[in-house]
């Protein structure tokens, strides 16, 4: 059996073998899926590949994980620490090959793809939501600029807010950036709209984030976010573990 460590960078990744106390290097792949799946089919059924949990590491695992036992994804924060204390180098594929085959990769779980599926909708959501309030604030910015004082409504983009903003006398340059970021916030609005239907519905088609919302102070988007965050909680064998790392 072989430990294959794959430090993974957006563009190539670095592969080495461990065997027996000893490395050897594999060489640059580069990180295509038809050139990782030629890769990964050259490993024995019997090997190992490891990982550390990169933007892309979750799909490079999926294009390796047929071709050999397991695919681990190692804690980046945590690997760090423990490598400095057992191995003092820097992170890259040779340090993650010799920390699992001395039991000590902190592993972190590989969410099924309908968890994933959950987790990009949710951080879509979130990554809108504040590109809206952002654009919120660039408005706001505009009208102080001009000593004109905040919006007296509770919505500055809402029906009375807008009303509100035609009233404002501000140059026509500063008119046109204001309503061009108007027309961003509405495009955002009509995105969000779009990924909240999909939400709704996987909210309930989920008996598990239903009784979550059963919860006082847990609405639709907590309850999500906890589905996003967990997973299957039947993976958890003590409810102290769920507690340690929802902490």
């Amino acid at each position: 059996m072989l430990i294959i460590g794959l430090d993974i960078h957006r563009a190539f990744a670095e592969a080495v073998a461990w065997e027996e106390g000893r490395f050897r290097r594999l060489g640059r792949v580069d990180m295509r899926r038809d050139l990782l799946a030629a890769f990964a089919a050259k490993l024995s059924p019997n090997d190992v590949g490891v990982i550390e949990a990169t933007g892309n590491a979750t799909s490079a695992a999926a294009v390796v994980a047929p071709h050999v036992k397991k695919v681990g994804i190692a804690n980046p924060k945590q690997v760090f620490i423990v490598a400095y204390a057992k191995i003092k180098t820097t992170i890259d594929a040779d340090v993650l090959a010799q920390l699992y085959a001395s039991g000590f990769l902190p592993e972190v779980w590989i969410a099924d793809e309908p968890t994933q599926a959950l987790r990009r909708q949710v951080t879509r959501r979130n990554q809108i939501v504040r590109q809206r309030s952002r654009l919120k604030s660039v408005i706001q910015s505009i009208l102080h600029s001009h000593l004109i004082p905040s919006c007296p409504h509770a919505d500055l983009c809402g029906a009375k807010g807008r009303t509100w903003l035609i009233e404002q006398v501000v140059p026509q340059d500063e008119r046109l950036a204001i309503d061009g970021h108007l027309r961003e916030f509405d495009r955002l609005g009509e995105d969000l709209q779009v990924i909240e239907r999909d939400l709704v519905r996987s909210a309930l088609e989920d008996e598990g984030v239903k009784r979550l919302m059963t919860i006082p102070g847990v609405d639709i988007t907590v309850a999500l976010a906890m589905k996003a965050a967990i997973g299957d909680v039947s993976r958890f064998d003590d409810p102290q573990k769920l507690v340690t790392i929802s902490g």
